[in-house]
């Protein structure tokens, strides 16, 4: 069962879904890079680790074109991973880079039917109003994606 959380306010989305699996299952799932990427739909170059910034592309049909990039935030075992990137870096001819980036968070708690997995992704109310408007949209949509990919991928 997958929970979507309304955008109530402009500085962050927050998606939970249920998940039929161990939370050793959902952590690794989360926090090994090439099993990472296989359900995120990205190609990643280099493992996870606390600090260390990340690189790939996306496999997405229709956005191969955009470079993936996200530095690692925390990795507190079974419990939280969380990363930094750029929302929504649709146009490969605008360098992010200078831009502030948000805050990804995924949150595991056990429960009687396995792992219940909430994501929050804040900072929005950084960006420029027009950035803001369309990452907000763009990731809101891609969040409900993705924990449908991550439920398909650990459900089996």
């Amino acid at each position: 069962m997958t929970k979507t959380t309304e955008m109530t306010e402009t500085n962050r989305i927050e998606k939970e879904v249920v998940l039929r699996a161990s939370k050793s299952r959902v952590w690794r799932a989360l926090s090994d890079s090439g099993e990472f990427g296989t359900w995120f739909g990205v190609n990643l170059e280099e493992p996870f680790e606390v600090g260390r910034t990340v690189h790939g592309r996306v496999t997405h049909k229709g956005y191969e074109h955009m470079v993936f990039e996200m530095t690692i935030e925390v990795m507190d075992p079974e419990d939280v991973f969380a990363y930094r990137w750029h929302p929504h870096p649709a146009d490969a001819a605008i360098d992010y880079s200078k831009e502030p980036t948000t805050l990804v968070e995924f949150r595991l708690e056990e429960t009687p039917d396995g792992t219940h997995l909430t994501v929050v992704e804040s900072g929005f109310d950084l960006l420029s109003p027009e950035r803001r408007a369309l990452a907000l949209v763009s990731n809101d949509k891609g969040w409900t994606s993705q924990m449908e990919r991550i439920r398909k991928h650990v459900d089996g």
